[in-house]
């Protein structure tokens, strides 16, 4: 985040770049949402935008969506929305401590602000979350867990999935060698396009040896040790087109570090899933699909050969009705029926925003409210404070008259004492 804060000064310093933004005069803006600059850049252009965020709905909280932490699991909580006590315990501390977290972030870009905004018109970071049009989330209710929306927001998860295209002669003849057992994919990711960890690399090295099906991994070839013999059944590759080869016939298995965009392709082809989740909300991801037996996470610093390969097996040989298989296709099915496949939803929404000249129709007042008016800690601190007044009345007064009622009691004996002695 530091580093984004150093960016986003230095973008600022580009003037002629911004002043060439503002003479286009946009109708609107889709901007990162994950960097907190592209909202600054926004409103210093005067732009009506749509925030798009990369991944899931993490940090929701703080973008004023419900989030209930009983059911709603907080980013990097790795619970499911089926919480016991201690889980829901263990959520809420998470969900308390996120708003510090949070103002931890955008301390980060205070001195960018100061810097470049006058003093009579600096915006608050968390006031600009409130102002976009709609809210986008790559995510998809297929893999996500069932949560409550506001109706600003729009979901556009499998974006990338499509109907494969034929791959390559040189791929699919290797893939025809793999016969009846099939062939597995294997990247993780764009920012690791190589395992940079030799222990790691030879155990999943080990680990490709010792299964039937033929692995096609994306990995620099260049980059790969030349002591270290490549499995027999392994086929190196620069780059691959996973999007196609996810939708092969003959593909068993994708081994992935967790990013959503992965996950939702293999949701769309029915392709289960071994993770390694390496960073960010691959963990978090990665729970989700282990909940919807989509596939299996393996911890990478606790990667082994036999285990890498015992785990591999189990997701294209499971004898128990193949279960990892059966719900990649229920879920494949429920994500392929939906009314408007997501490029649509997400055109539409942007159209109607702007035909609707803004989408402030679409906002809750909840939003521009203070925490401790949107859940209600006012009104329940006041009806608290009144039933302990009322209780506290009646009591004393209840004392009060058994005081008055027993001191005549008393008296009254007295007087009857003294007639009968008489």
């Amino acid at each position: 985040i530091g580093h984004l804060a150093l960016q986003c000064d230095k973008l600022f310093m580009e003037s002629d770049l911004l002043d060439s933004l503002r003479h286009e005069k946009f109708d609107i803006a889709l901007l990162d949402a994950f960097n907190p600059c592209s909202f600054l850049i926004a409103e210093r252009l005067g732009l009506h935008f749509v925030a798009v965020f990369p991944g899931a709905f993490f940090g929701s909280q703080q973008r004023g969506i419900p989030s209930p932490p009983s059911y709603v699991p907080v980013y990097r909580s790795l619970l499911s929305d089926h919480m016991n006590f201690w889980e829901r315990l263990k959520n809420c501390v998470m969900f308390l401590s996120s708003f510090v977290e949070e103002q931890q972030v955008q301390a980060r870009f205070e001195y960018v602000i100061q810097k470049h905004f006058p003093a009579e018109s600096r915006p608050l970071l968390s006031e600009l979350y409130m102002k976009p049009e709609l809210w986008v989330y790559n995510t998809d209710f297929t893999l996500e867990f069932a949560r409550p929306l506001l109706p600003n927001i729009v979901v556009i998860g499998g974006l990338l999935s499509k109907p494969p295209k034929p791959v390559s002669q040189n791929l699919e003849e290797f893939i025809a060698n793999s016969e009846q057992a099939g062939f597995m994919v294997v990247t993780l990711g764009s920012m690791l396009s190589s395992v940079p960890v030799l222990e790691v690399l030879k155990e999943m090295n080990s680990g490709f040896s010792r299964i039937p099906q033929a692995v096609i991994w994306r990995y620099q070839r260049s980059l790969w040790p030349k002591d270290l013999q490549l499995a027999p059944n392994v086929k190196l590759v620069d780059w691959l087109p996973q999007n196609d080869l996810l939708g092969h016939p003959k593909c068993r298995l994708l081994v992935t570090h967790g990013g959503i965009n992965s996950l939702m392709q293999a949701v769309y082809h029915s392709v289960p899933v071994l993770g390694i989740p390496l960073f960010g909300d691959q963990f978090d991801n990665l729970v989700r699909v282990e909940t919807k037996q989509l596939g299996i996470a393996l911890k990478i610093d606790e990667l082994k050969a036999h285990t890498f390969a015992n785990t591999m097996k189990k997701l294209m040989q499971d004898k128990r009705q193949k279960r990892y298989k059966l719900a990649a296709i229920a879920l494949s099915k429920i994500h392929r029926s939906q009314p408007f496949p997501p490029g649509q939803r997400l055109i539409r929404w942007v159209e109607h925003v702007l035909h609707s000249g803004g989408g402030g129709h679409l906002h809750p007042y909840s939003v521009y409210q203070p925490l401790y008016q949107q859940y209600l800690i006012d009104v329940i601190l006041f009806i608290a404070a009144s039933l302990i007044i009322v209780t506290y009345v009646i009591v004393k007064k209840g004392c009060l008259w058994n005081y008055i009622f027993c001191d005549k009691c008393k008296r009254e004996n007295k007087f009857q004492h003294k007639s009968k002695t008489l």
